[in-house]
This record gives structure tokens, C-alpha cells and sequence, in this order.
């Protein structure tokens, strides 16, 4: 990744929270690094380093938006180094959160960013591996997440599988919105809403479990709303969100992006409570009958740093057969990854 570093040290006193965002020059960086800073994912009282790393072309972005860090006069960060050099940025980190969106360009397929990300996310994980604490909680947030989170693993063997995820809490978070807007009702009204699966458009929004607070009194979503909706459009719109936002602003949807990466690395670090979550996370043991090996997007209870699966009884035929649409994506999406290890061709897809 080339070398150099530069670092401003603010204060020091308290043992901060070393938190690592790759592609730090990228939009989805750019949103996250002031909430991150001010206190919003990691809480008020906690102190951040952070590492901003990205290829030697872009470090006079970077730099620029240590500047604006700077400028911002933010109580809690203790130290920003901006570096493109993986020994420095991924020293002893805490938190790594991997940005998978280089690069965006039109008419790419996922087979396409798959190929070319994986050498990126390989030095990643080998970065991981030889650097980071054996503890470090890794995200990674992009078009294709969940594979990268998978190659990024295989290249990081000395750090637990379970510490790895990536995010597809931006599928929760629009599914939450556009039940709570046709109830008319707060988003954070609307609970126990799963995203099962892939961080693409084969993902399931499953409300078969979901709640919402109208009126004061606890509902279930499926009572609630027309059954043809959330079985169709409900599900469509959830999936094709994606394309509809960069159809309008001809850009990703950097914004909700960020802010689901957020709210995925605070569960993670808070816990979810009497509530769960949507994680993709490696389907080891699962209780669902994924595959194991894979990174999928499952209903997860945390506590204590640490996430459980949520045994949801009685999948039915209709959920069953979203799932597995993704599952086959996913595996699919492997192969084009173990192709790309060897620099082989990318397999089509009936192979």
C-alpha cells in the first residue's frame, strides 16, 4: 500500500479507542469519521485515535480531512494519523472498519468488484493478522460486504471468525422506515424487523416476527399491514433502494451507508438489549441450516461484545426460499473469491 504517515496528537492522558477506517479518502469515510470522533458509535466518554488509511494518490484528500477533524474541535479525539502504510494503520487497532466500494463504476457487475477487491481485502487481512490485537471487532460496509468479510477472514486465521461482520443494517434500517411511514408511526417504533442473507438485492426483509408501538399498544407488522404488500412491493423497495438512490442522486447512497455502519458498530460495542439486530456474520453453526462458511445476514442478540444467533422458530416455505436464493448468490460470489485467490478466471455463473 506504499508507505508514510502523518499523525497529530491532540492530548494525552486517557487510553483511547484505536479505530481503523480504510478508503478514508471515499464518501462513506468522509460521513463516518466525524460521528465516529464526536462520541456517537462509541459513546461520550470514551477517547479515539484514528487511523485513516488509503492508497499514496489519495493522501492529500486524507489529509485534508484531518484538517476538517481538526477544525471541528472534537473533545474526544486523541490522535489522527493518516497513513497509506498497513504496518502503522493497522497497529494494535481495537475497531477496523473496512470500506469495500473501490472501485464504483458504471457497468461493473458484482462479479467484477468481487475480482478486484479481493487482493485488496487480502492484504487486509494479512495486515490484520501480523498488526491488529487478536481481539479487534472488524466491519467491513460495501456493495459486496459480505464476501469481502469472508476473504478478509481466511487472510487473518490468528483472529476469531466471530469477530468479523459486515453490514446490512442499512436493510433493516429501511425496512423499519418504510413500515413506520405506512403506519405512520416513529421508525424506532417498529422493532424485531430480520434481514436475512446477502448485502444485495437477493436480500430478505423478513417482518413475519417484526412489532410496532401504535397507539401505545404492541401490534405485529404482518396484522397490521396488507399481506400482498410485504410479500411484494415491501420487499421489492427494500431491495432495490439501492439503485433507486443512485438513479436520482447519480452517486451511492453514501449517507444511509455511514449512518448504518453506525448503528451496526454500536450494537456491536453496546449490545442490543431485550431487542436484536441484523449482522452478517460466518454461518458456522447457525440453526437455520445455512451453509457454514459463508457471511450471512442473520438475527443476532449481543452482549458483552459478543453476538448470539437468534433461533427463530418455524422458518416457513416462503422464507425459506428467499433465503436461499441468497444463499446460492453467496456461494456463487465465493467461488468468483477463491478464482480470484489464483488469478483464474471468473467462473460463470452456472458453474
Amino acid at each position: 500500500m506504499g508507505c508514510g504517515a502523518s499523525s497529530v496528537n491532540l492530548w494525552d492522558k486517557v487510553s483511547p479507542l484505536k479505530v481503523l477506517i480504510t478508503e478514508a479518502a471515499s464518501q462513506v469515510a468522509y460521513l463516518l469519521v466525524l460521528a465516529i470522533a464526536k462520541g456517537d458509535v462509541f459513546g461520550q466518554d470514551k477517547p479515539i485515535s484514528l487511523f485513516l488509511m488509503d492508497i499514496p494518490s489519495t493522501m492529500d484528500v486524507v489529509k485534508g480531512v484531518v484538517l476538517e477533524l481538526l477544525d471541528c474541535v472534537l473533545p474526544l479525539l486523541k490522535r489522527i494519523t493518516a497513513t497509506s502504510d498497513a504496518s502503522v494503520a493497522f497497529k494494535d487497532i481495537d475497531f477496523a472498519l473496512l470500506v469495500c466500494d473501490r472501485p464504483f463504476r458504471a457497468g461493473l457487475g458484482r462479479k467484477d468488484l468481487i475480482y478486484i477487491n479481493v487482493p485488496i481485502f487480502m492484504e487486509h487481512g494479512a495486515a490484520l493478522n501480523h498488526y491488529s490485537k487478536k481481539r479487534v471487532k472488524v466491519v467491513v460496509v460495501g456493495t459486496v460486504a459480505n464476501t469481502m468479510a469472508w476473504v478478509t477472514s481466511k487472510y487473518a486465521p490468528s483472529i476469531p471468525k466471530q469477530n468479523f461482520s459486515s453490514v446490512t443494517r442499512l436493510g433493516q434500517n429501511r425496512a423499519q422506515s418504510l413500515i413506520a411511514r405506512h403506519l405512520r408511526i416513529p421508525p424506532t417504533a417498529v422493532t424485531k424487523v430480520i434481514i436475512w442473507g446477502n448485502n444485495s438485492t437477493t436480500q430478505f426483509p423478513d417482518v413475519r416476527l417484526a412489532k410496532a408501538v401504535i397507539n401505545g399498544r404492541l401490534v405485529e407488522v404482518p396484522r397490521a399491514l396488507d399481506a400482498s404488500y410485504l410479500k411484494q412491493d415491501f420487499i421489492t423497495n427494500v431491495q432495490q433502494r439501492t439503485q433507486e438512490i443512485l438513479q436520482l442522486r447519480k452517486l451511492t447512497s453514501a449517507l444511509s451507508v455511514a449512518n448504518a455502519t453506525c448503528d451496526h458498530m454500536r450494537d456491536w460495542y453496546f449490545g442490543t438489549g431485550d431487542s436484536w439486530v441484523s449482522m452478517a456474520v460466518i454461518s458456522d453453526n447457525n440453526p437455520y441450516g445455512v451453509p457454514d462458511d459463508i457471511v450471512y445476514s442473520f438475527p443476532l442478540v449481543i452482549k458483552d461484545g459478543r453476538w448470539q444467533f437468534v433461533d427463530v422458530k418455524n422458518i416457513t416455505e416462503f422464507q425459506d426460499e428467499h433465503m436461499l436464493a441468497s444463499t446460492h448468490e453467496l456461494m456463487k460470489e465465493k467461488k468468483v473469491a477463491l478464482a480470484a485467490f489464483t488469478h483464474d478466471h471468473i467462473p460463470s455463473d452456472d458453474t
